[in-house]
């Protein structure tokens, strides 16, 4: 039994131009090509500062140009607004304030974007252009590393490795990641709405951007790639099925969370070695601790927002002293979130997170399907690299782009549609004019000459 088609409209998606527009500024969130080829060594650079001021300028005007859709997330506004405001007054407790001050304005102007991408571009418009972007990126990527291998291969550390248009290996994947799970959720829609578009191009796409996680060999974007296009994949079959295939799948999933959760919990040692991890995880859980006894000094303000792993930061160089490694970050978005912020930031984003995936949840028959599970599928991605990756509250960094892109989704909802105004009621003498003439037709009145 399969199910019935999925009606919807895509006819009020961004016009070209604007999907071209919203393509570059996402395209420069990733970090790609310009900040490889102007800052190498990924020191601070003001020349990449002046490079940003054109993607501002961009953005405003797009959220100009949709505001009326864009003030009808005003939920997401609030939210975000709550988020930039605890991250603006840290500046006051900040051990670094300049820094932080910088980084709080750039964190809301592409907040700002996030909300605009989330209540433009709805439907399977947002994965469609996420797709478009990414399909152009791999093939930047792939210029890159057979034209001009020496900034598209890893050269020294992870030599022979490819890294694209990005500093390292580890960025290219996840943003490839990205590409491929919008590629399967068009894919899916296409699929269930049976509009007639042709599948070579978002199959063309998956395949790029699966080619190059491969390429990278990264066990994080790997893992990602696996859940996310796994969670797009099942629940769009859970679409084709029945009732029976419904309950079926949710059982297995159950089950196969509960066996997973115990074998993790029994042998988690020999499950990390055979994904090529040594037990303490590279020696992360050796910075998690060290950054933990950070957080116990000042649990509830953080140290300020971006501030914590500055150059002349002293409890950064305490934490790289202590595990004799140039420590750049926490490898965990949690613990990086709670060195910044204290325990209210990460509450807080704990709690937009968790809004946005039961409201996503609940609108699942219309909205999930209507763009191919995308969200769904990123939300899953994201969660599992927040727990590896300091990708949480970030001034200017994709992956946390497009989890509140998908918040001002979950939050927005479609206006009801204008019904045409009923037909004025005839007056007296038209009405007997019609009566008369029925009259004559059915011979009632005699015709007179």
């Amino acid at each position: 039994m399969h199910a019935s088609p999925v009606q919807f409209d895509e006819s009020d998606a961004p016009p070209p131009w604007e999907q071209w527009a919203a393509g570059f500024v996402v395209f420069m969130l990733t970090g790609a090509l310009i900040a490889p080829v102007i800052a190498p060594d990924q020191g601070e650079n003001p020349v990449l500062r002046l490079i940003w001021l054109p993607v501002y300028a961009v953005t405003l005007g797009l959220i100009l140009f949709r505001f009326e859709k864009v003030v009808r997330a005003w939920p997401a506004w609030l939210m975000v607004g709550g988020l930039v405001g605890l991250a603006y007054v840290s500046q006051y407790w900040s051990i670094d304030p300049g820094v932080t001050d910088r980084r709080v304005l750039a964190l809301a102007i592409n907040s700002a974007f996030a909300v605009y991408l989330g209540a433009v571009f709805r439907g399977a418009a947002l994965p469609r252009v996420l797709m478009h972007t990414g399909l152009v990126m791999a093939v930047g990527s792939l210029i890159m590393v057979f034209a001009f291998p020496r900034i598209g291969v890893h050269q020294a550390d992870n030599a022979g490795l490819w890294r694209g248009l990005w500093y390292e290996k580890n960025q290219m994947g996840l943003v490839m990641v990205v590409g491929a799970v919008s590629a399967a959720a068009c894919l899916a829609a296409d699929h269930l709405a049976r509009n007639g578009r042709k599948p070579w191009v978002p199959l063309l796409a998956f395949a790029l951007t699966t080619l190059l996680v491969v390429a990278t060999q990264s066990k994080t974007s790997l893992l990602c790639w696996m859940l996310g296009v796994g969670m797009v994949g099942g629940w769009w079959t859970l679409k084709q099925g029945g009732a029976a295939v419904t309950v079926a799948a949710v059982w297995l999933g159950v089950v196969s969370a509960a066996v997973g959760a115990w074998v993790w919990n029994t042998d988690s040692a020999a499950i990390l070695e055979a994904l090529g991890k040594d037990p303490s995880l590279t020696g992360r859980t050796l910075i998690w601790d060290a950054l933990m006894r950070k957080v116990a000094d000042r649990p509830w303000t953080g140290y300020g927002f971006s501030a914590f792993w500055g150059k002349d930061s002293i409890p950064a160089r305490e934490i790289r002293l202590e595990t004799q490694w140039p420590v750049p970050s926490a490898h965990n978005g949690w613990i990086d979130l709670l060195v910044q912020l204290g325990w209210p930031g990460a509450v807080a984003v704990g709690t937009l997170m968790a809004v946005s995936a039961i409201l996503i949840l609940v609108r699942l028959n219309g909205m999930g399907a209507r763009e191919g599970f995308w969200s769904l599928g990123y939300l899953s991605v994201f969660f599992a690299l927040s727990l590896s990756e300091s990708v949480l509250l970030t001034h200017a960094n994709l992956p946390w782009i497009l989890m509140l892109a998908i918040l001002a989704r979950s939050v927005t909802f479609d206006p009801l549609p204008v019904r045409p105004p009923l037909a004025r009621p005839a007056t007296r003498a038209y009405q007997n004019r019609l009566r008369i003439a029925s009259d004559y037709v059915n011979g009632r009145r005699p015709l007179r000459f």
